[in-house]
């Protein structure tokens, strides 16, 4: 089998889809391909980049061409959709990447109640996250405000060590507020949009309001979130095989 036909396989197993790092887990180890290279992960990129057998639906994110028609509508949205569920749809297939790069760096993850059954990847995102309980780390009013954010990651200690909002259409000054009254935490503050919304996301944390958060506070374009995800299953493919 060559490379290529099994990278095809895995995705064939996986209804015609998947992660970059969904692929460098699985690809490398189908039987009866040998993979003589020392970069193994570069080769599996540019497999995919092959037109004749796939294209890119988003970042991160791979089908094959012969499953274009036959893609469950979350993976890819037909035109006839409501442009509100196809930005519910990227919206959860962010948190969804977010879910399992926390998991991966061995912290717990949450999603807000009303998310829970939104997809990703053909599964809910409460799947995906590892807290069923939402931890009562502090005050209630902080606790329920808390709730409402995008994904948290949790420490060891069931405290809160990352919080992120992912923003495709809404206005950010309602996720910096979120964080300002977040802000007596020992926590990273991140919002994750499209790279055309940085300067908006630059002009907004101009705002004194906002100061406070400056030193905290990074913007995350989905291109980054997307290789963060491949790179951290990179990462602990190469630790397992040291």
């Amino acid at each position: 089998m060559k490379q290529y036909e099994a990278v095809i396989k895995v995705m064939e197993g996986k209804g015609g889809y998947a992660t970059l790092g969904l692929l460098y887990q699985e690809a490398l180890k189908v039987h009866s391909v040998e993979w003589k290279t020392k970069t193994p992960f570069a080769s599996i990129r540019r497999i995919v980049q092959d037109n004749r057998f796939f294209f890119k639906i988003k970042p991160g994110l791979w089908a094959l061409r012969e499953y274009r028609d036959k893609l469950p509508i979350e993976i890819l949205p037909t035109k006839e959709i409501p442009l509100s569920k196809k930005t519910e749809f990227n919206h959860s297939y962010y948190q969804g990447l977010l879910l399992e790069i926390g998991s991966l760096k061995n912290f717990q993850t949450s999603v807000p109640p009303q998310d829970k059954k939104r997809k990703y990847l053909g599964k809910c995102l409460a799947d995906i996250a590892t807290i069923k309980n939402f931890y009562n780390f502090t005050y209630e009013h902080l606790v329920k405000k808390a709730k409402t954010v995008d994904v948290i990651w949790f420490n060891e200690r069931e405290m809160p060590n990352s919080f992120f909002e992912v923003e495709h259409t809404t206005d950010m000054v309602h996720s910096l507020l979120k964080f300002v009254e977040l802000q007596d935490f020992y926590s990273k503050f991140y919002i994750v949009a499209d790279k055309l919304r940085e300067n908006e996301f630059k002009s907004k944390l101009s705002y004194d309001a906002f100061s406070i958060l400056s030193s905290r506070l990074r913007f995350l374009s989905y291109e980054i979130v997307s290789n963060w995800h491949s790179k951290t299953y990179e990462l602990i493919i190469l630790e397992e095989n040291i």
